[in-house]
């Protein structure tokens, strides 16, 4: 896998106006990022023909949208473009965190704070702590706007689990899970479905103390029955891995399209 190695994070408006930047490797031109982002997506023609990473030169751009605001990555060699994706949307879920609302009023007002969450974010291109809980614990903001640093560094930041803290205890070991579908149909006048789909989502929210290894099983025992593969035990675990409490909540989304359905009532 290559490693992420940006080169810069800048933030734009709409307008073009140069909010926040911070270079991490080879001392890139704000002017010239901002002239050439100017002209090939702000001032672009056709909005459908926009990209999300596209190359200028030598330079490679990697942006999102987050209202008027224009996250902007540039990259001068090659790299893994899907983890700066992600890292940029990480980027702009922890300013979600620290200051709600993301806007311009919002980036100028806490500008002293995002050069610190980008200085302990990232270090010389490739990303660091990205965790808003973790980040929290030693970048914090006064009511006088001024930034506080405890004496100590959490040691979740250089230790191999980054997004759990240390000393977590609860009274009760307890996992949960929710298991939620959405059936979506579209039936035409003479009811024929034109689309079919079940959206579903797995909801986890965990209650274990400290770092327990934890083993997840899935079970269909109506679709075993189904198959002839009857077992007198109530649990069949046909998939099993091994993985540990890292979360406080994950969300998987799953997604079945089905051409041919049932309708669930008469048209």
């Amino acid at each position: 896998v290559i490693a992420i190695m940006a080169s810069s994070i800048t933030i734009l408006t709409a307008k073009g106006k140069e909010l926040i930047q911070r270079n991490y490797r080879e001392a890139s031109s704000s002017r010239n990022v901002r002239e050439i982002f100017k002209q090939r997506v702000l001032e672009a023609h056709d909005e459908s023909d926009l990209k999300p990473i596209f190359q200028d030169g030598t330079c490679n751009y990697c942006f999102i949208r987050h209202g008027d605001l224009y996250f902007i990555a540039t990259v001068t060699m090659n790299a893994n473009v899907a983890v700066i994706m992600a890292f940029l949307y990480k980027l702009l879920a922890v300013f979600k965190e620290y200051f709600k609302s993301v806007e311009e009023e919002s980036v100028k007002d806490n500008f002293v704070l995002i050069y610190e969450l980008l200085d302990e974010m990232m270090d010389n291109g490739y990303p660091q702590a990205t965790e808003p809980k973790i980040l929290k614990e030693f970048i914090n903001q006064s009511e006088a706007n001024v930034v506080v640093r405890p004496k100590a560094i959490p040691t979740a930041v250089t230790g191999q689990t980054p997004w759990r803290s240390e000393g977590i205890v609860h009274k009760k070991n307890e996992i949960f899970l929710d298991v939620i579908e959405f059936a979506n149909c579209l039936i035409s006048a003479e009811g024929t479905v034109l689309h079919a789909e079940i959206l579903g989502t797995i909801k986890m929210k965990s209650f274990l103390s400290g770092m327990p290894e934890l083993k997840l099983g899935l079970n269909d025992k109506v679709l075993y029955e189904a198959r002839g593969r009857r077992n007198k035990k109530t649990v069949d675990m046909e998939v099993e891995r091994s993985l540990y409490a890292n979360f406080k909540i994950m969300v998987l989304n799953s997604g079945r399209l089905f051409s041919s359905m049932r309708t669930p009532f008469p048209v």
